[in-house]
């Protein structure tokens, strides 16, 4: 298993990757539970997992579960 560090200035998530016996890689963001994909390659199991992570914030943030400042993720100012 390896581990993947978020960046020091916590724009980012951390990411476990583990292989499988029969050579698929997993990857797994703990932050989010269910956030975990399997992927033939280390970068396409990462890709999986993060549309899942995305998906998860996306309905946090819907519902009003998750504060985020908007602006900040997407780098453009409201009216």
């Amino acid at each position: 298993m390896t581990k993947k560090k978020a960046p020091k200035d916590g724009a980012g998530f951390e990411v476990i990757f583990d292989r499988e016996e029969d050579g698929r890689w997993i990857a797994e963001i703990p932050q989010f539970p269910g956030a975990l994909a399997y992927g033939d390659t280390k970068q396409g199991a990462m890709r999986r997992a993060s549309g899942i992570a995305l998906r998860i914030i996306a309905d946090k943030v819907e519902e009003g579960r998750m504060r985020i400042s908007i602006p900040q993720l997407f780098g453009y100012a409201m009216a």
